[in-house]
C-alpha cells in the first residue's frame, strides 16, 4: 500500500499535557515508536496559530503518523498557548512569539522528565520564529527550519547561531511567499555551518504528497539519517487518519 495522506503508520501515540513556567497547561500529543526504544526525538513547533496554523498542520501530523514506523523517531506535538485543535485548546492566547518562549520550555522539559533521546526542534514557518530566538537556550541537537519567514527572529537572533555547535538545517522553498532561498542564503549568511536546502519547486505550506515525502526526508536526513530512504510503501496495518 502506498504512503500517502493522512495515513497513520503504527505507533504508541499517547495525549500529553504540557505544564509553563507562567501556570498554563498545553495539549499535545507524544507518538513513539511502536517496538524499541526512538533514536531521536522531534519537538515540532506549528504555523502561525493566527492564520490556521496548530499542532495537527499537514506536514506535523504527517511526521507523527510516519516517523515513528519509518525512522525510529519519537515526535511530539502540542498547541502553543491559545491554540486550538481536534486534541484541544491550550490555555492561554497566543503572545507573538514572546510568551511562547515558555511553551517551548514546557516541551523541551516533557522531554527531558521522559527520558527522550536527542532531542531536535523541527519548526515550520512562526515555529521557526521560536526556534530561532529560544531554540539555543535548550538541550537540543539541532533545529530543522521549514519555510522559515523571518518576521520575528531578528538578525541579531538569527547571528547567535554562529558559535553554537548545534546543526541548523534550513529548509526554503523555492516559491516560498516570505523567503525565497537566494534571500534566505544572505539572511543565514552570519551562521556559516547552516546547511541551507532549496527545494525546487515547493511552496510555503509543501502542499502535495511530492513535497510532504521530501520534507520528511529532509528532516530524517538530519536527525536519523541511518533510516533513509523512507520507505514510500507499507504492508503492515493502517490506521486512516
Amino acid at each position: 500500500m502506498e504512503i500517502r495522506g493522512p495515513m497513520l503508520l503504527p505507533a504508541r501515540r499517547e495525549d500529553i499535557e504540557l505544564e509553563t513556567i507562567d501556570g498554563l497547561t498545553l495539549v499535545g500529543e507524544l507518538a513513539l515508536p511502536e517496538d524499541g526504544e526512538p533514536a531521536a526525538t522531534l519537538v515540532t513547533l506549528h504555523p502561525l496559530p493566527t492564520a490556521g496554523g496548530f499542532m495537527d498542520s499537514h506536514i506535523l501530523r504527517k511526521a507523527a503518523g510516519r516517523l515513528p514506523a519509518l525512522a525510529d523517531l519519537a515526535v511530539l506535538r502540542f498547541n502553543t498557548r491559545g491554540t486550538t485543535s481536534p486534541r484541544g485548546t491550550s490555555e492561554g492566547a497566543f503572545d507573538g512569539g514572546h510568551g511562547e518562549a515558555f511553551d517551548l520550555a514546557a516541551a523541551v522539559d516533557f522531554v527531558r522528565e521522559r527520558g527522550l533521546p536527542r532531542p531536535w526542534l523541527v519548526g515550520w514557518s512562526f515555529g521557526t520564529e521560536i526556534a530561532l530566538k529560544y531554540g539555543r537556550d535548550h538541550d537540543i541537537e539541532g533545529a530543522v527550519l521549514l519555510s522559515p519567514p523571518l518576521h520575528r527572529a531578528t538578525d541579531d537572533e538569527v547571528a547567535a547561531w554562529a558559535g553554537d555547535p548545534r546543526h541548523l538545517v534550513v529548509v526554503v522553498p523555492e516559491f516560498d511567499d516570505y523567503l525565497r532561498p537566494d534571500a534566505a542564503a544572505s539572511r543565514f549568511a552570519s551562521v556559516p555551518h547552516t546547511v541551507l536546502i532549496p527545494v525546487e519547486g515547493g511552496k510555503h505550506l509543501w502542499v502535495g504528497e511530492n513535497q510532504t515525502r521530501r520534507v520528511l526526508t529532509e528532516i530524517v536526513a538530519a536527525v536519523n539519517p541511518d533510516a533513509l530512504p523512507l520507505p514510500t510503501e507499507w504492508d503492515g496495518p493502517v490506521v486512516e487518519g
